[in-house]
């Protein structure tokens, strides 16, 4: 047998034993795949997950999704009342490749259409209502109502502006009626002393309300320390922010990963000056209140990691994508602590973990929250 020859062979055999082999790998994977099969059927869809909630979904098989608005058709509701069931957190929805507008999972309808008492159920707990509807359905003057929403015994959830360009709050209709049972003595009746006290200097702390519920809502979707850091700072007005975030380095990276609404802000000019305005605290106590949270907020951030700085390497992380359909408290804000707010973060006795990364700490704490040269009273 020449060399030619048994080249030639051992190419055969070669090609022979690779067909060989290549056919049990196919046979091999054809059971393994009938296996998955089975089990997936076995499972169904329970073990599929939201992206961003609770783990992502298999590569192999993506979950469908669907459109916003296709989602508010199939759950007979309007695509506001969607809009502020994802709000809400009644409603998970997932962010689409390649930051698109959020989509919803087709598991995430078959849910709510389960649900006892669809589509009627739904519709009901994102019902909202205006001072005059809201007066009706506690059966109260209209008058009244809006006292009691200026006192802060009802609070807003959302608004738009009128023709004149003037706020027009709306409430839960939910929250009302829980209201109605839980506080009847305020529907009839003389109103209690402390509350026209306070109606009598002017208090109205819808805004404020409609503030600490926005805030509220935002911090239960973001673990994210400077994310949270950069919910409280919504609150301030640029001269109040610099005061507490002296670093202006650290105050542009709050605006780069403040969380957003999941549908983003109004669509009109007019709408976003006003919310722009409302968004801001303004009574002493209440900037106060917002610089304490900031303050304890940033410290933690500090001491998570330091904001990037020009020429970093772009090795620091950034805030995780915001979780759009996280459980949100939706409680009716109380005039005394107008929202519930994270409690503070626990400080370790002496030097701070940003002092000790090198990062600026900047003013003292008393400094930082408009207290120097005020005395002690």
């Amino acid at each position: 047998m020449t060399v030619k020859e048994v080249l030639r062979a051992h190419a055969r055999t070669r090609a022979m034993h690779a067909r060989t082999q290549g056919a049990r790998a196919g046979t091999q994977g054809a059971r393994a795949e009938c296996g998955n099969a089975t089990a997936g059927a076995g499972a169904g869809d329970v073990g599929t997950r939201v992206e961003g909630e609770g783990g992502p979904t298999s590569p192999a098989a993506p979950a469908a999704t669907v459109a916003a608005g296709r989602a508010a058709q199939e759950l007979g509701i309007r695509r506001a009342e969607f809009e502020l069931a994802v709000h809400l957190g009644l409603i998970a929805v997932v962010g689409a490749p390649g930051g698109g507008r959020p989509r919803v999972h087709e598991e995430e309808i078959a849910r709510l259409r389960e649900q006892p008492g669809f589509p009627d159920g739904l519709a009901e707990r994102v019902r909202t209502v205006g001072t005059a509807e809201g007066a009706a359905l506690l059966d109260i003057a209209p008058a009244r109502f809006t006292r009691l929403a200026r006192a802060g015994c009802v609070s807003p959830v959302t608004f738009y502006l009128n023709r004149y360009r003037a706020v027009v709050w709306l409430y839960l209709a939910d929250e009302l009626a829980a209201f109605a049972s839980r506080e009847p003595e305020l529907l009839a009746g003389r109103t209690p002393l402390g509350l026209r006290t306070m109606l009598e200097s002017g208090a109205d702390w819808r805004p404020r309300n409609w503030r600490s519920q926005r805030i509220d809502r935002l911090l239960s979707r973001t673990e994210d320390p400077w994310a949270r850091t950069a919910v409280q700072a919504s609150a301030l007005d640029p001269v109040q922010l610099a005061e507490v975030v002296d670093d202006p380095y650290e105050r542009a990276y709050l605006v780069r990963v403040r969380p957003e609404p999941v549908f983003g802000r109004p669509g009109s000019m007019a709408a976003r000056e006003a919310m722009g305005e409302l968004m801001l605290a303004d009574d002493p106590d209440e900037i106060l209140w917002r610089r304490v949270n900031l303050t304890l907020e940033l410290d933690g951030a500090r001491e998570d990691r330091p904001a990037p700085r020009p020429g970093d390497d772009g090795g620091i992380r950034t805030a995780p994508p915001v979780r759009a359909g996280a459980g949100a408290r939706t409680g009716t804000a109380a005039p005394a602590s107008a929202a519930a707010e994270p409690a503070p973060p626990s400080v370790r006795p002496g030097a701070s973990g940003s002092a000790a990364a090198g990062v600026p700490t900047g003013k003292g704490l008393l400094a930082r929250l408009g207290w120097r040269g005020r005395g002690a009273g």
